[in-house]
């Protein structure tokens, strides 16, 4: 089915645009309890006169998301450029860009007219089209000031009535381009209910997934009903086309994948993994804590800060223990220490980097548990062994062959029940996305060591035992949820 787009202004009889591939109705005709409601998927653009708390644009845009709609702007986006504090802090991921563009420019401020994700000069396109990813909004001014620096000085929505003749001929084309991007994209003619972005980063050494495993997820996605497309995290501008996005690159907080994921719940898509559980699951500190709160059993942890830089400090800390950089992966920032003295020394060297260290129980075995987690259920099992040698799944100082250790996946009913529960457990502290909990087994101690969100799914590994139902049961979470959403 395809996507629906409405351009909803305040008085349909003055807009003179032409040729768009949209309906336009009323403000009060879209807010109206008789509209029909419209199947499938729906985007809003919202250009009403105003978004102030409580008008009737601000409307518009929160019965747009109520309705299962896709509004552009949304309410989140809608507070965020009335708030110039957090617009700036926004701003902060395109700082880099804000210099570029603007190193050229003469004068010490500047004012830029932003439709879709377009303005002028042509020399500012890219700036304009970060502009609109951060801010989603058909119209919008932004203006920045020059002190040692370029930094945001305003920001506000616009109006048709701001706008003169030449400037509305710019939205119109601007409009054009946003609403025919789906019918210049190619979509094959098989009709599919809802329409899905899967975010990979072709760059990455060692992403979750492996091409086959996204092929496999891609099939299985169709027969469910979905219309896949892999976008990177450039096309955050693109996001609110789709229903639902399914992120296969390694995630980071302090990273762009952090803000497609923000973007996409607040355009009301489904998203795994969701911006909580990133930001949840990537700190070790957190889940230490949330593990201890909830009686979960886990090794021995300890916060360490500048403070604990003595002897004296690490005694109560038993060794060999492993020191870990909160928002280390992938074994990176983790490293394993076998007296005080080396303590001191690998801690110093980390306090460099974060403010808080955790030091951590050492309990070695021969592999790991991984249990994959999705709507807090069991969704595959494996086995991580360590690398040869090492005492981790990964040795990065290792070659090529011996730098990770194998895997073997494990039919769930075959998994001891304990490891199983546990993990379950120690996922819902997370969320309800898709987790992978690592456990390790020592007798008939069960204990959890993390639980990450973005797990792997690799071809052959985590699905050799369930195969294509394992990427089906994926897919139907996703279009399950985008149901629930909508009868709700």
């Amino acid at each position: 089915m395809p996507t629906r787009n409405l351009i909803v202004v305040d008085t349909p009889r003055n807009w003179h645009f032409n040729g768009l591939h949209a309906e336009v109705v009323s403000t009060r005709n879209y807010l109206s309890s008789d509209f029909p409601e419209i199947p499938g998927s729906v985007r809003v653009f919202n250009l009403s006169h105003s978004y102030r708390y409580q008008s009737l644009g601000y409307y518009v845009s929160l019965l747009a998301e109520a309705r299962g709609h896709v509004p552009r702007p949304g309410v989140d986006t809608i507070r965020d450029v009335r708030m110039l504090m957090v617009a700036r802090s926004f701003a902060e991921d395109i700082d880099e860009r804000i210099q570029t563009s603007l190193a050229s420019i003469a004068e010490d401020k500047i004012r830029l007219r932003v439709f879709c994700g377009r303005t002028e000069p042509p020399a500012l396109a890219k700036l304009a089209r970060d502009l609109y990813r951060l801010f989603p909004v058909p119209m919008l001014e932004v203006r920045f000031s020059r002190g040692e620096r370029w930094r945001l000085d305003g920001i506000r929505p616009l109006n048709l009535s701001h706008l003169d003749a030449s400037e509305k001929t710019r939205l119109e084309e601007a409009l054009r381009a946003v609403l025919s991007r789906r019918e210049s994209g190619g979509r094959p003619g098989r009709r599919y209910l809802y329409d899905m972005a899967m975010v990979v980063d072709p760059t990455e050494t060692h992403p979750p997934s492996d091409p086959e495993a996204l092929h496999r997820f891609t099939e299985a996605a169709k027969d469910t009903g979905f219309f896949v497309e892999t976008i990177q995290t450039a096309d955050i501008g693109r996001i609110n086309e789709f229903d639902a996005v399914f992120i296969r690159q390694t995630t980071a907080v302090d990273q762009p994948i952090y803000r497609l994921s923000r973007m996409a719940h607040a355009e009301g898509l489904v998203v795994i993994d969701d911006p909580w559980s990133i930001l949840r699951s990537a700190n070790k500190i957190y889940l230490a804590e949330s593990l201890e709160r909830a009686g979960l059993p886990a090794p021995g942890a300890w916060v360490l800060t500048r403070k604990d830089l003595s002897a004296d400090a690490l005694r109560h800390i038993p060794h060999p223990c492993v020191l870990k950089i909160p928002d280390g992966s992938f074994s990176r920032g983790v490293r394993k220490s076998s007296d005080i003295d080396e303590t001191l020394g690998i801690l110093e060297d980390m306090l460099k980097t974060s403010d808080l260290i955790l030091a951590q129980e050492f309990l070695p075995s021969e592999y790991d548990w991984r249990i994959g987690v999705l709507d807090h259920k069991p969704l595959y099992a494996c086995k991580y062994f360590m690398a040869r040698g090492h005492w981790q799944i990964y040795n990065w100082a290792a070659g090529s062959d011996d730098r990770e250790g194998t895997a073997e996946t494990v039919p769930l009913h075959r998994v001891p029940p304990a490891v199983l529960k546990t993990a379950v457990r120690a996922a819902r502290l997370m969320g309800d996305g898709l987790y992978g909990v690592d456990l390790k087994q020592i007798g008939d101690r069960v204990l959890v060591i993390e639980v990450n969100d973005n797990p792997n799914l690799d071809s052959d590994v985590e699905d050799a035992v369930d195969g294509k139902d394992l990427y089906l049961k994926l897919a139907r979470c996703f279009r399950d949820r985008i149901e629930t959403a909508r009868k709700a």
